[in-house]
């Protein structure tokens, strides 16, 4: 869709973090007419729109963008006195890309009905690099019709999205992917450890895994962390336990079975314990390391991210 189409909605972003920020960005520079709320209005100045005061002030937008740290500001910023719906003018769809548990977007989706707004759970996988690459992926549920109403704005948001269906099912899809997450982070930097202790440099290794059949976007975007024992983070690992505890709660409610799970959540929580509660998860190698038996060292060394095509 060219910038002149995505002026026939009007839009409203909240949350302007390490995810929101670039997503809102993306959706600005492809012409959409956006206004923002962050909570520290500095940090979305600089997208060059204009910004506003409270949620509320965004209620009479027709298409509301939410990416938010957690239940409580989700319901804060939907619910709160200031909130999108606490007044009688109301957008037409809300899309809701946080990491909530089911029963907050459950509790918001039934308000938003209430209200005759429609509500869309609109998760999305990749970290703030990959979406500002455009190589982030979104998945949506919710009512079809407000889907194909949004789905010009989502399609700028990422590389692809995909409508899984209605109510919630989105998130449960999201928090599957998240357990992949975690579970492929700790088998990526167990065998980078044994390949490092016989005798295998690390940016080597994860060259030629990258090279192969078993490649990914996400094995390659992590690779120069890996090598170059770079934690900032993009995905905390204290975020990375939430996503396993909400997925491991669903499994309960479900009856399903998760050992491989349960183990990635103990060793995320090892490694909150280790003091890398606020860095990437990709400090993992950091503990495997030392469950090794060495201390790990940087091999400063340039390698791909895989992003770098995608950027240009």
């Amino acid at each position: 869709m060219s910038g002149a189409d995505l002026k026939s909605h009007t839009i409203g972003w909240i949350g302007t973090g390490k995810m929101g920020y670039p997503m809102a960005d993306r959706l600005i520079k492809a012409g959409a007419d956006v206004k923002v709320y962050n909570r520290t209005a500095a940090k979305a100045e600089p997208l060059g729109v204009e910004v506003v005061d409270s949620p509320a002030k965004l209620a009479s937008r027709d298409i509301i963008f939410v990416i938010v740290t957690d239940d409580k500001a989700f319901r804060e910023v939907m619910t709160g006195p200031e909130g999108v719906l606490s007044g009688d003018t109301l957008p037409k769809v809300i899309s809701d890309s946080s990491t909530v548990s089911m029963e907050a977007s459950k509790e918001i989706r039934a308000i938003c009905e209430a209200k005759g707004v429609h509500f869309l759970a609109t998760p999305i996988s990749g970290n703030g690099h990959a979406v500002a690459a455009g190589k982030a992926m979104l998945g949506v549920s919710g009512p079809r019709e407000a889907y194909d109403m949004a789905q010009p704005y989502i399609a700028q948001l990422g590389r692809a999205e995909s409508y899984i269906g209605e109510g919630d099912v989105s998130r449960l899809a999201k928090l599957a992917h998240n357990v992949m997450l975690g579970v492929v982070a700790q088998c990526l930097a167990e065998i980078t450890v044994l390949c490092e202790k016989g005798g295998i440099k690390r940016a080597d290794f994860l060259t030629y895994f990258n090279n192969s059949a078993m490649s990914s976007i996400f094995t390659n975007y992590k690779a120069p962390a890996l090598v170059n024992l770079d934690y900032t983070a993009t995905h905390t690992s204290k975020m990375l336990r939430k996503d396993l505890d909400l997925a491991l709660k669903e499994a309960k409610d479900l009856e399903v079975p998760m050992p491989v799970t349960n183990l990635t959540r103990e060793l995320v929580q090892a490694l909150i314990g280790f003091g890398h509660g606020e860095d990437d998860f990709a400090a993992m190698i950091k503990v495997q390391a030392a469950m090794s038996g060495y201390e790990i060292q940087p091999e400063n060394v340039e390698v791909s991210d895989g992003l770098k095509d995608a950027a240009e």
